[in-house]
């Protein structure tokens, strides 16, 4: 075998020695990414930081605010490399970055989710997808950044994305990512737990988020409790059979806090089109394969969708895969809210241009009916 390599020409060798390179590394990669992919536990206790004194109290108004802040990156102009769509024309599209334009960029749109906090004021501000330690978001720790600014919150913070080095794409590896949910409370809240979703078992999981919900527990004066889920569900799943899982879960705990006679409210970022969204906003694009519905029948009896009342205005999502253009980008409600009976509530979109992020914000105004 080796007289038989001698004999080849130079140039052939080489290319054998490259092809032997590659095929080490890749198989290396290959371990690298099995031996280092892990599960968080469900059921995690979480810290209340700088926990607030403040009860709530039945039959009087407080807010919330759910608001998925796209990791910092997403500018008007900025497309996900993951995301991908077709026009009405039958054009493909497809995201092309993996990165946010720049670190200076990523700290001026948490800057601008700050400030929107700020002027918002609501009791509770449910977040998703907060860097800290990213690639992607060239390593700004956003929820200290957050936390730190809303000192009169109290918070808690639940990973749900903790891949290890991604090479892919090639021109631009995604690399380390770390994210979560941050739910940021003006009261006081008794405990926080992190629910751990079911996710795919195909090699995608390798790639995916360690999806998870938060469910924290604030006492209501008189001895009742307001159950408070902070919920991000998964995006990329054909067919919606992850999706379908994860809201079996989300119904089950909505089920058990209900029957004890709780106060629940569910908001977040589905990945569903709430309230007929997915046919309001569609410009010149086609409905994205991603998609899927979410309507009454789909969650427990006793429970509401709170559909926005400025629904047919302003959507809460737009898509990734090319640069967003008011009346071009396909548009639709995925974040909200789900009440149970016992509380009385409303929302609205906020309409902020998908300034700082590809989602708005939903605002929910709400009170606790008395006992």
């Amino acid at each position: 075998m080796a007289a038989l390599f001698k004999r080849m020409p130079l140039p052939l060798r080489a290319a054998l020695f490259v092809l032997l390179a590659l095929v080490v590394a890749a198989g290396g990669y290959v371990a690298y990414m099995l031996l280092t992919y892990n599960r968080i536990p469900d059921g995690q206790q979480l810290s209340v930081e700088n926990n607030q004194r403040a009860l709530l109290k039945a039959g009087e108004d407080y807010s919330a605010l759910t608001y998925n802040i796209g990791f910092g990156a997403y500018t008007p102009e900025f497309t996900f490399f993951m995301d991908t769509g077709e026009m009405l024309d039958g054009t493909k599209t497809h995201g092309s970055s993996s990165w946010a334009a720049s670190k200076q960029s990523v700290e001026s749109c948490i800057a601008y989710d700050i400030e929107l906090l700020r002027e918002q004021d609501p009791t509770f501000a449910l977040l998703q997808e907060v860097d800290f330690g990213s690639t992607r978001s060239y390593g700004v720790d956003q929820r200290a950044l957050i936390a730190q600014a809303l000192d009169g919150m109290g918070s808690s913070f639940a990973v749900n994305y903790h891949s290890s080095f991604l090479f892919y794409p090639f021109t631009q590896p995604h690399g380390f990512a770390n994210s979560g949910i941050l739910t940021l409370s003006a009261v006081e809240v008794d405990s926080a737990q992190r629910r751990s979703y079911p996710v795919s078992k195909s090699l995608s999981k390798y790639f995916d988020l360690d999806r998870c919900f938060m469910v924290s527990r604030v006492p209501v004066e008189g001895g009742a409790e307001l159950v408070l889920v902070n919920n991000h569900m998964s995006a990329y799943d054909k067919g919606g059979v992850i999706r379908e899982q994860q809201l079996q879960m989300l119904r089950s705990v909505m089920e058990e806090e209900a029957a004890k006679g709780n106060y629940v409210i569910v908001g977040g970022d589905f990945n569903h089109a709430f309230c007929g969204s997915e046919e309001l906003f569609c410009g010149q694009q086609k409905t994205p394969s991603w998609l899927s519905v979410l309507t009454q029948a789909d969650i427990p009896e006793g429970f509401q969708i709170v559909c926005p009342s400025n629904l047919e205005e302003v959507a809460s999502c737009r898509d990734s895969d090319i640069p967003y253009e008011k009346g071009v980008v396909y548009e639709s409600t995925v974040d909200g809210f789900i009440v149970s009976s016992n509380v009385r509530a409303s929302s609205r979109v906020i309409d902020c241009g998908y300034t700082a992020s590809d989602h708005n914000p939903v605002r929910l105004e709400f009170s606790l009916e008395p006992r």
